[in-house]
């Protein structure tokens, strides 16, 4: 056939897996290849420049600019061995991407010659143009200077012929402009907090680190299909396209067998991730068709971010090589499962997990109920925040639908856990409590081995539940730099158990002993968080109307949602805190809402082309096919002929259709002038915030009226005329 869409669904169709050339090394021997790693660094570095370096690095000790000249000849000598010519400051900018600016390790030899330098200087500090970059107001086009500054908390590694460093990234005037800077800050306050309380109980305690295990979902779409939507394209999610008759609900795809492209791709990706030190480990098919997750194994909060960054960029990169395009857009398909990013949370120190349970005794049961109800305050005190923490247009898009937690933050903790706080809160403080560990279930088949049952259960529909030695922060949205509910969730705890300090302290210079005063503050606590604790079904209406009752933040409206950044609550804690001040604050909210109304704009110039361009003059075609059909019969056959019942109806059907077809391309045609005039109108105001709030309540509406027509089209239009690959073959083809 002439039409492109059948051409390039052929050509999707016929595509074979890429041949995939597997390491003959064990995963073992080649992870971290291109990582300057401990092993690395005790190999170049003099013995004294690596101690200090580990010490900075275990310990947080300042790092001393005095050994930067020879660690940076360390790093070069290595890089160099693996074929490197150039270095870059990686680092996280407002934009949800990462940013790099390559330099040559160049430099005048001043006999009219180059030689091959790389300086402690280069390595701590470069100037990224910080004008260029999304400040929110705190750089204007005229005030360009910025400061990428070395993390060397988190390892050097190589791409192609670049050495990637990790960086912060400040403004002139001290401010963040990144997600790394203000993240250490939270990451270095929940542990200074944490480590405080946990002494309560082991004196020995030295640090605290949080633990992130984040589980990366996305679709696989076939590139020739992803190049024939330029919705796609352009705004990474389809603006327009009516159900395949079957998606997902056979459940047949969820953990099914990984189709043979995408496997070559899966061992692809996993390679060139180990080789990066990305402990990839888990891999499956997601519950909706081309949707499949990646997990790696837990590491330190602020590594695992990095790594999350870096393998979203890997992914893209080879997926491309195998033909394909990801799509990490939270919504990409409407009717079907979004993806989110799970990050999975926890606490622990360098003797022992903080929420694992059971304890061998009653004092380490305490200790874990002690931090699953300080999570709990710091969760209910800012529920608010910590939804605006992943809100954004496009994860608006996927909470509360498909499987996606509600737009409403509230934690399940199981029945187990439930009860042992409700016990803790109304017996005897001196009945001690025990916890149970994994339950035996005998199954009466001799050939299975007996299961270990947890004690929690899962949720799905809980954005924040507890999972056993952890919390699974699930409203993360896939595309999201998980850095951003990270440092609310982090900032939010420390405040909780810093405070929970206090009064632990108050009572026991009062004359209280400590035990006794941990468990009162904790009952008080229990009784205050409850309205959080939620382990029901979060998508029913009467959840809505309890949350509410609870005093729980219910909104929905993503620029509205904006505003937790700026409760008093909110400063206060991040200011006490040390993360980020007011103006921090202020200024990545106006991020936020000029991103979220850019956002929407091009969704609606992208819809009102593909409707003015392709689709009405489609449906306009097939319109006028109709109508010479119906001419074509009555020049043919005799009048006698139209007065039989089966000419009538096949008349009137295609009437009807003709009729239909100039309907909903009228309404397009209306809609279309109206989105266009509600964005003149939604362009001319000043303020970021109320610009976002008028494309949220006059833009985006419109945008799902049109859609709706369109969608009633294809269904009409005849399938060899329809210009754009449908949902059938985006989602089917392997």
């Amino acid at each position: 056939m002439s039409n492109l869409r059948f051409q390039v669904v052929e050509k999707a169709f016929a595509k074979k897996p890429l041949e995939v050339t597997m390491p003959t090394e064990r995963p073992s021997e080649y992870f971290a290849k291109y990582v300057f790693t401990r092993s690395k660094m005790f190999k170049y570095l003099q013995r004294d420049v690596y101690e200090q370096m580990i010490d900075v690095i275990d310990n947080g000790a300042p790092l001393d600019r005095s050994i930067a000249d020879a660690v940076a000849k360390g790093m070069k000598q290595w890089a160099e061995e693996q074929g490197v010519t150039h270095y870059t400051h990686w680092f996280q900018p407002l934009t949800e991407g990462t940013a790099e600016k390559h330099d040559a390790f160049i430099e005048h030899d001043g006999k009219g010659g180059m030689l091959e330098e790389f300086s402690g200087k280069l390595l701590v500090q470069q100037e990224p143009d910080a004008s260029s970059f999304p400040s929110g107001g705190i750089r204007a086009t005229f005030e360009a200077r910025g400061y990428s500054a070395w993390d060397p908390t988190s390892p050097v590694f190589i791409i192609d012929d670049t050495l990637c460093i990790p960086t912060i990234f400040i403004s002139f005037t001290g401010e963040a402009l990144d997600y790394k800077a203000p993240l250490k800050r939270a990451l270095r306050a929940v542990s200074e907090a944490a480590a405080a309380v946990a002494r309560y109980f082991d004196p020995q305690v030295k640090k605290v680190i949080t633990n992130l295990g984040w589980e990366q979902e996305y679709f696989l779409v076939d590139e020739d299909l992803y190049s024939a939507r330029p919705d796609l394209l352009l705004t990474g999610r389809t603006l327009m396209g009516h159900d395949s008759a079957k998606n997902q609900q056979m459940d047949d795809h969820y953990f099914g067998i990984i189709p043979d492209r995408v496997q070559a791709f899966m061992k692809d990706l996993e390679v060139q991730a180990l080789e990066l030190g990305i402990p990839v480990k888990t891999r499956h098919n997601e519950v909706a068709p081309n949707q499949f997750e990646l997990a790696p194994i837990f590491e330190e909060t602020n590594l695992a971010i990095d790594h999350n960054m870096l393998l979203m960029s890997l992914m893209k990169k080879v997926a491309r090589k195998h033909s394909f395009r990801v799509l990490l857009h939270e919504k990409p398909f409407a009717g079907i499962n979004g993806s989110g990013k799970h990050n999975n949370w926890s606490l622990a120190t360098d003797t022992g997990v903080l929420l694992h349970a059971p304890g061998k005794t009653s004092e380490q049961n305490l200790r874990f109920v002690t931090f699953v109800v300080e999570t709990l305050m710091g969760v209910y005190r800012h529920n608010g925040l910590l939804k605006a923490s992943i809100m954004s247009a496009t994860n608006a898009h996927r909470l509360g639908a498909n499987e996606a937690p509600p737009a409403i933050i509230s934690s399940f903790l199981g029945k187990q856990v439930s009860e042992l706080l409700e016990h803790i809160e109304k017996a005897d403080k001196d009945d001690l409590f025990t916890i149970a560990g994994k339950q035996k279930m005998e199954l009466d088949i001799p050939e299975i081995p007996e299961l270990l049952i947890d004690n929690t259960d899962r949720n799905r529909t809980s954005p924040f539940a507890f999972t056993g030695n952890r919390f699974e922060f699930r409203a993360v949205g896939s595309e999201a730099n998980c850095a951003s509910a990270m440092i609310a969730l982090n900032t939010a705890v420390a405040e909780a158990l810093t405070d929970f300090k206090r009064r632990v302290d108050a009572l026991i210079a009062s004359g209280q002993d400590q035990t006794s005063a941990i468990i009162d503050v904790v009952r008080e606590d229990i009784k205050t968080c409850k309205p959080i604790h939620f382990d029901g079904n979060g998508y029913s209406d009467e959840w809505v109307e309890e949350a509410t009752r609870r005093g729980l933040d219910v909104e929905k409206s993503c620029p509205i949602v904006f505003d937790r950044y700026l409760d008093n609550d909110t400063i206060r804690m991040f200011e006490s805190q040390n993360v980020m001040n007011r103006k921090e604050l202020a200024a990545r909210n106006e991020v936020k809402w000029e991103t979220y109304t850019k956002k929407i704009q091009i969704e609606a110039r992208v819809l009102g082309d593909l409707s003015m361009n392709h689709i009405i003059p489609v449906a306009t075609r097939y319109q006028s096919e109709l109508i010479d059909n119906v001419q074509g019969m009555k020049d043919i056959f005799s009048s006698a002929f139209f007065s039989t019942e089966k000419a009538r109806q096949l008349s009137a059907r295609n009437i009807k259709l003709i009729e239909e077809i100039a309907e909903r391309t009228s309404a397009i045609e209306c809609m279309v002038e109206d989105l266009v005039a509600a964005r003149k109108v939604a362009n001319k105001i000043v303020s970021e915030r109320e610009k976002a709030i008028a494309y949220h309540d006059t833009v985006a509406p419109k945008m799902e009226e049109i859609r709706y027509q369109i969608d009633k089209l294809e269904l009409i239009v005849s399938d060899e005329l329809w210009p754009l690959p449908k949902y059938r073959e985006l989602l089917f083809i392997r």
